[in-house]
Order: C-alpha cells, then sequence, then structure tokens
C-alpha cells in the first residue's frame, strides 16, 4: 500500500509531498526489522506496490494484439514483480549498514540510488518512473537535474522525502528539528534555483525554421493494418496542409514538417508513388522528417533486416537521411533468448516479421538549414545516456518520435513525456517530440512548452525552433562520471560501515533509550 501511494506523486498526478508517507514508513521499517529477510521482503513489497501502481497500463498494450491477450497478467504483475527486486536489494543491503540517528537516512539514500542506478543499466534497463522523476516532474524541482541529471535527483528524491521521519522517530530535539528542516530547506532550495533558471527569457528561434508537428491520433489497430494504408497516408496529408490537400497551400513558411515513429503500415524506402504524394505537399526547400520502418537484405539476400528509423524526405520525394533506433524495447521490438522464446512458440508484439535489428551506434540525423539532431526513438528518451552521440558531437536539437497508441489515455504518456522533457533539461537542448496520440510539443533547454497537443488530440502546431543554451553542467561531465560516482559512494560507505555494525546492534535500535 505504501509503495503504490508513493506511485500517486508521478504524472499525471503529480502529487510529489505524499512521497513523504512510504519513504517515512521505509525508514520506521528498517528501523524494526529483525532479519535481512525481512528486510529484503519489505523492500520487495514495497517495490511491487509502486511499480504495479505506476505501470499497470502496460497491460492495455495486449488489448489491441488479442492472440497475446493471455500474457496480459505477465506483463501487469511479472514486471513489477522483478522490477521489486532491486528495492529489496537495497532494503537488505541497508538492513547490515543501520544505525541509529540521521546517519541511516544517508546511508538508505546513497544504497537505494545506486539500486535505482543499476535498474536502468541491467539488461539494457528499464529506469521507468526512477524515483527521480518525483522531483523530475515538477518544471521548477526539476532545473536542478542540469547539475546534477537524473541519478542526481534520485538521491535528492529519497534523502529530502525520507528525512521528515526524523521528526517522529528520535528522542533528541535537535535531531528531530534536523528532518522536517532539511525537507522544508531542501525543497525551498529547489524551487528558488529552478524559478531562478526559469526566469530566463524564452530562447531565441533557429533563424529560417519554422516547424509544424502533426499527430494524427490513429488507432493503433489500424496503425499496421495494409488495408487502411492509403486511407492514413490520405489523412496524414490533409492533417499536415490544413485541409489543403492535395494542393501544398496550407504548408506555406513551414521549413520543416515532422511525423511521429513507424508513421506507414509499408516501408516508405520501397514505396515511389507514397513519396511523390508526400513531396506534392512539401514547399520548395521543405522536408519532412518521419518515422518509418526500413529494410535492408541480409547479405545472402534470403532475407531482409528491419530498422525502427527516423527519415528525411525532400520536396522531390528522395530519401536524403536515415538513422536507426539502437535502444530497442526487449519483447516488444526484439526477443531477447530468441532461441530459446522460439521454442515455446512465442513471438514478438511488432508487426516486422523477426522483430527489428539495433543499430551499432547513435549517429546524428543532418537535415537541411536545422542544426545538428540526436534522434530519440520512442522509450530512448528515457534514457539519459542516450543523449550522447557516438563521435561525441554536442547535439543542438533532440528529436523524440513515438506510438504511445498502444497505451491509451492511461498514465503511460504521461510519464514517457514527463521523462523526454528531463533530457531537455539535462542537456540544455530544445526537444522537438512528435507522438501518433500524443503528447506532442516543441519544448525549449528549459523544458517550457512553447506549443503543446494533448493525449488523444488529433491535430498540428506550427512554431519556431528554440536555440540550444551553453552547454549545462550535467552535460559537460556526462552521465557516466555521475554513474560512476554514485557507485563509488555506495561501496566506500558499504566498506566503511561493515565491520562497525552488526545485525545484532540493527535489531536494538528499536529498543535504545538514546535515539
Amino acid at each position: 500500500m505504501s509503495g503504490a501511494i508513493g506511485a500517486l506523486s508521478l504524472p499525471p498526478f503529480g502529487l510529489w509531498p505524499v512521497f513523504i508517507l512510504p519513504m517515512g514508513l521505509a525508514i520506521i521499517r528498517l528501523d524494526y526489522c529483525e532479519s535481512a529477510k525481512g528486510a529484503f521482503l519489505s523492500g520487495w513489497s514495497f517495490g511491487f506496490g509502486y511499480f504495479l501502481a505506476g505501470l499497470w497500463w502496460i497491460g492495455t498494450a495486449f488489448l489491441i494484439e488479442k492472440q497475446f491477450l493471455w500474457a496480459m497478467p505477465l506483463a501487469i504483475v511479472g514486471l513489477p514483480l522483478i522490477l521489486a527486486l532491486f528495492f529489496a536489494i537495497a532494503f537488505a543491503l541497508s538492513f547490515y549498514l543501520w544505525r541509529a540517528g540521521p546517519y541511516r537516512i544517508l546511508i538508505f539514500s546513497i544504497i537505494l540510488t545506486t539500486t535505482e542506478l543499476l535498474r536502468g543499466q541491467i539488461f539494457t534497463g528499464f529506469p521507468w518512473n526512477a524515483l527521480g522523476m518525483i522531483l523530475g516532474s515538477s518544471l521548477e524541482l526539476s532545473q536542478i537535474a542540469s547539475v546534477i541529471g537524473l541519478s542526481g535527483l534520485n538521491f535528492l528524491t529519497i534523502l529530502i522525502f525520507a528525512s521528515p521521519i526524523l521528526f517522529v522517530s528520535e528522542k533528541q530535539k535537535s535531531i528531530r528539528l534536523i528532518g522536517p528542516l532539511f525537507f522544508f530547506s531542501g525543497l525551498t532550495t529547489l524551487y528558488l534555483f529552478g524559478s531562478q533558471r526559469l526566469d530566463a527569457p524564452q530562447s531565441e528561434p533557429v533563424s529560417g525554421v519554422r516547424i509544424r508537428i502533426m499527430q494524427p491520433a490513429i488507432a493503433q489497430d489500424e496503425k499496421f493494418d495494409k488495408d487502411y494504408a492509403a486511407r492514413i497516408l490520405t489523412a496524414y496529408l490533409s492533417l499536415s496542409t490544413r485541409g489543403s490537400y492535395p494542393s501544398a497551400e496550407g504548408m506555406k513558411d513551414i521549413t520543416h514538417l515532422i511525423w511521429p515513429e513507424t508513421a506507414f503500415p509499408f516501408l516508405l524506402d520501397h514505396s515511389p508513388k507514397a513519396r511523390e504524394e508526400i513531396s506534392h505537399i512539401l514547399p520548395k526547400g521543405t522536408v519532412l522528417l518521419t518515422g518509418a520502418v526500413r529494410a535492408e537484405n541480409k547479405p545472402d539476400k534470403s532475407d531482409r533486416f528491419y530498422f525502427n528509423s527516423i527519415q528525411v524526405l525532400d520536396e522531390f520525394g528522395v530519401i536524403t537521411a536515415s538513422v536507426d533506433k539502437v535502444h530497442l524495447v526487449p519483447f516488444g521490438e526484439y526477443l531477447p533468448f530468441e532461441t530459446m522464446i522460439d521454442f515455446f512458440g512465442l513471438r514478438n508484439f511488432i508487426a516486422a516479421p523477426g522483430g527489428f535489428t539495433a543499430a551499432q551506434e547513435r549517429k546524428p540525423l543532418r537535415v537541411p538549414s536545422w542544426p545538428l539532431t540526436l534522434p530519440l526513438i520512442c522509450y530512448e528518451a528515457i534514457f539519459p545516456e542516450e543523449t550522447r552521440l557516438s563521435d561525441g558531437l554536442r547535439p543542438g536539437v533532440l528529436l523524440n518520435v513515438t506510438n504511445d497508441a498502444w497505451f491509451g489515455l492511461t498514465p503511460g504518456p504521461y510519464q514517457h513525456f514527463a521523462q523526454a522533457r528531463l533530457r531537455a533539461i539535462e542537456q540544455g537542448v530544445p526537444l522537438i517530440r512528435a507522438a501518433n496520440n500524443g503528447i506532442s510539443a516543441i519544448i525549449d533547454p528549459y523544458g517550457r512548452e512553447h506549443a503543446r497537443i494533448e493525449l488523444g488530440e488529433r491535430g498540428i502546431i506550427d512554431g519556431d525552433l528554440p536555440k540550444a543554451l551553453p552547454e549545462t553542467l550535467y552535460s559537460r561531465i556526462s552521465a557516466g562520471p555521475i554513474s560512476a560516482l554514485s557507485l563509488f559512494m555506495g561501496l566506500v560507505c558499504i566498506l566503511f560501515t561493515l565491520g562497525q555494525i552488526t545485525p545484532r546492534r540493527v535489531r536494538s535500535i528499536s529498543a535504545t533509550s538514546d535515539r
């Protein structure tokens, strides 16, 4: 129940003050825990409630591909069961390092931050709804991410929201006051820092660029059906031109048109007629940036590789650039342990035969009259480390194309949007986001929305492209050193305290009179 209540702190609810309750109860539970096993089970229960309440919406994808309906309970319950193990490990380690006083809050924060970091890395990683997103979903409180990134937000979130429990768990008055004082001063400092940063004037626009983002809100059961191909393309063209299709009149002054992930139920690079129709609506010098499935023949030409891509189409219907997705979704875009899974007769929940192939490196997308672009396809945007190009160049814009229609009008798309926006704040780089059914937006380097289309709506937004800021402190030191520092702090903390604290002493905490 405590973990489930904590999930109310996440988008779209954003009731972040309630996170005091689950963090406080976690500390009290560890105070009175009498074994590592008990701590492990408590952490697992906490994590299961948090992830079950925060990720239940994943099951809605199985209502679209009904042949996989049997697997819905595995997704809704199985994924939280597994993710909760990271919290369980954190609680068990904390049990061995526990001691009376405020020190235990710091220990708990360091260890849980480290396991959250590992959750984002192990088995390709899944940092969705990282604890730092409780602060990260507030525009003011999330500005500190430009300095410390998501890992730092994880640490501050745990430390700040766990600290008030000192007021009720301690006997000594001076120590009791530390908790609420740190809580209020910490949040106030973050809010003032964020407010001061957001007082900056609107970012200057990139000269000669006018964006149009098209959000078609195509039903997911139609999106991959070839029978709907012509109708979908016509809908895209009509919506993009404000209803003037086949004329390009409605595209006047637009230099860059952006469509969402895997926009078509066909291969764009193998469909010259479709490219010709698209070219008719593109004025001179205007380009289309669109998500699309790309195919490439295998060396022996026996089959094809399929890639989830972003492609650039010019006014003549020629594909001038293409980049492929690097970080694929397990079980959604490829099958981990494919040989074993094939033996049991399981298949991907996607249309491409054999699933997608991952690109080997994250290449920039080069677009005419447009800054160097870092492409983020779908859930790549939840990984802080994915905002670095393989050649070390700094992008001038983040481009996130996605299709969250699998999850309908649930909390999932709101959570995805908040995590993508945090990447812009971390890097000080604008984010252009095109989603099939929302949320699409033009976001400046501070995370402020210049234009937005709500979830489930069909429409377009026009706007200028904001310029990137100078490198933030976080973008200069990158996620790598911060991650290493977090692991180092955790290791030092464990080595420093092992041998000084025994499980026997931990069990006696609740009985001491000098707490």
